[in-house]
């Protein structure tokens, strides 16, 4: 009994980290899309650090908001 609770949790576990990835994902795309520049052109390529610390600044912020929002 215990073997097919832990398995409903480890489900939901899997099933809330993917949509929480997928969310992450979506959001990225589209800030990117709203940004006047490519964002991965100038971080990469361009090696632009001050882009590269905002943006990891807000992706922690949309990672914190989506684990908030499954969280309940």
């Amino acid at each position: 009994m215990n073997d097919i609770i832990n398995l409903h949790y480890l489900g939901a576990s899997l099933m809330y980290s993917l949509m929480g990835i997928a969310i992450f994902w979506l959001c990225f795309v589209i800030i990117d899309k709203l940004t006047p520049y490519q964002l991965w052109k100038n971080i990469v390529e361009d090696k632009n650090q001050a882009l590269a610390t905002i943006v990891a600044a807000m992706c922690i912020s949309i990672a914190i908001i989506i684990a908030a929002s499954i969280a309940g």
